[in-house]
């Protein structure tokens, strides 16, 4: 092919891929499976935009000349002459193969309209487990089984367990620092982080992913080399639990990081196995804060210090990860209680309606527009909440969660909660939290469970004048003494004397 004419074909390209990604934006799904279908292909057809970028600017950067001497040679020959030789090449190349198909290039990224009566098989349909449900929720059961199988681990249900999983502290599901320098759990933090990876990826094709992980691999360098990473300090940076102690009698053993009630039970596990061990390790990484603390430019980094370095990022970015995911989380958790109480058919019907619920498309025409508004038109006597698919949830459930008992909030504008979950959870939300601003409160954690503006106002009225009497009593703390030995306040004693009763 001519250079000038594979650039006139990469600009058409170009302007084809545009009306593409116009023609796919118009539009606004409301099934999540085919959001998602639409999102990846518009990701697909943007990488497509980038790899024929870069193909038309290196034909512009013309770096072997072909392209000046085309011009060249247009500008100064006969210009019909390279058209008739560009014809016979057509001419000849479709004698040498007389049933190759024209491909129709205007077709070539227009949306694809499938048979109605049979169902379309979609990017999305194969990188989505039926668990995850296109992405609306996590899929951790393998990382729970994982999880499972780590020594010294806290045995957690799965339902505690994703509330849980991004929290690596020793009693909330962690494990102390001693026993994650093992290979076991290196392979566990890093599973877990990929696959929170790879479902950002999916569910979220267009935005930059590879971006968002360099921020979060920067953030935790600098955090590192300021040992800031909570858990990870050096040796002689960590402060010292012996202070955290409530119970005077016991004793705190610095290598195993617990205490023990009394002196007898601490002298017998000092010949234990675990003792022995947690001793050495400690050893081990005191040498290496000693190490750590010479000249930066001649200093070695022990082994032990990159592998703990290796687990901390990995738990710095799964914590990421988890709060920027924060919404599928919560759906997670709610999906996983939900499913606790239904039955085995009830699961299978959900998940076959779920898969079915967008394979027949909607016809566009002047009879399809009546069988859509018959379609719209839901049977729900009972007025229940509708669910994720747009049908009314079992009434069941509807009982189960309590959706029918109304809780109002006169704070909120006499606004009503339906549920004890949607209640609890309004008193962190920004419409109450702002109208407690207006009624001049500033300290809104102290209101929880107060809907009653009268209430509220009175019980800030009450701290305040508190925190006034508290200021009040500041001054009597300190006593005076005068000329005769009689002690008293310092406000009496500086009222006294200007007075000139000393």
């Amino acid at each position: 092919m001519y250079i000038l004419e594979e650039q006139r074909y990469l600009h058409e390209d170009l302007e084809r891929l545009e009306q593409g990604i116009a023609d796919r934006v118009r539009e606004e799904p409301k099934h999540i499976r085919d959001r998602l279908n639409r999102d990846h292909e518009i990701a697909q057809l943007l990488d497509q935009i980038q790899k024929q970028s870069d193909s038309l600017l290196n034909l512009y950067k013309d770096e072997n000349g072909t392209r000046a001497g085309e011009i060249r040679e247009l500008s100064t020959g006969d210009p019909f002459d390279a058209f008739y030789k560009q014809l016979g090449d057509i001419r000849e190349h479709h004698a040498r193969y007389p049933n190759e198909q024209a491909e129709n290039s205007e077709q070539r990224y227009k949306q694809r309209r499938g048979d109605p009566s049979a169902p379309i098989a979609t990017v999305v349909d194969t990188i989505f487990s039926g668990e995850e449900a296109f992405g609306r929720f996590f899929d951790l059961n393998t990382c729970y089984d994982f999880f499972l199988n780590l020594s010294n681990v806290k045995r957690l249900t799965y339902l505690q367990y994703l509330e849980h999983f991004d929290n690596f502290a020793a009693g909330y599901g962690g494990v102390k620092r001693s026993d994650k320098m093992t290979d076991q759990y290196l392979n566990y933090v890093g599973e877990l982080a990929h696959y929170l990876e790879v479902f950002m990826r999916r569910t979220r094709p267009l935005e930059n992913s590879d971006n968002i992980l360099s921020e979060f691999d920067e953030e935790f360098g600098k955090l590192w080399e300021k040992d800031e990473i909570e858990g990870w300090q050096m040796e002689s940076a960590m402060s010292d639990p012996k202070a955290a102690l409530t119970n005077t009698e016991a004793i705190w053993c610095e290598d195993c990081e617990r205490d023990f009630k009394n002196e007898n039970v601490y002298k017998n596990h000092l010949t234990g196995r675990k003792h022995i061990k947690a001793a050495e390790q400690r050893k081990q990484r005191q040498q290496d804060a000693t190490t750590g603390s010479g000249d930066s430019k001649s200093a070695v980094v022990s082994s032990t210090r990159l592998k703990e370095k290796a687990i901390a990022e990995r738990e710095y970015r799964v914590k990421r990860l988890a709060g920027l995911m924060s919404t599928e989380r919560s759906d997670t958790r709610i999906n996983v209680e939900r499913k606790q109480g239904m039955t085995k058919r009830e699961r299978e019907q959900e998940l076959e309606n779920l898969l079915n619920a967008s394979d027949v498309p909607r016809d566009t025409g002047e009879d399809g527009e009546g069988e859509e508004e018959d379609e719209d038109k839901i049977y729900n006597p009972l007025k229940v909440p509708l669910g994720w698919d747009g049908k009314p949830i079992p009434f069941w459930l509807y009982r189960l969660h309590g959706l029918g008992v109304e809780f109002p909030c006169e704070i909120c504008g006499n606004y009503v909660y339906k549920g004890r979950r949607a209640f609890e959870k309004h008193f962190n939300e920004s419409r109450h939290i702002y109208n407690l601003k207006c009624l001049g409160i500033t300290n809104p954690t102290l209101f929880r469970d107060i809907t009653k503006m009268e209430e509220a106002i009175k019980l800030w009225d009450k701290m305040q004048k508190e925190k006034k009497q508290s200021k009040l009593d500041e001054g009597s703390v300190v006593q005076m003494e005068d000329g005769e030995g009689n002690v008293m306040p310092e406000k009496v004693y500086y009222d006294l004397q200007k007075q000139g009763l000393l």
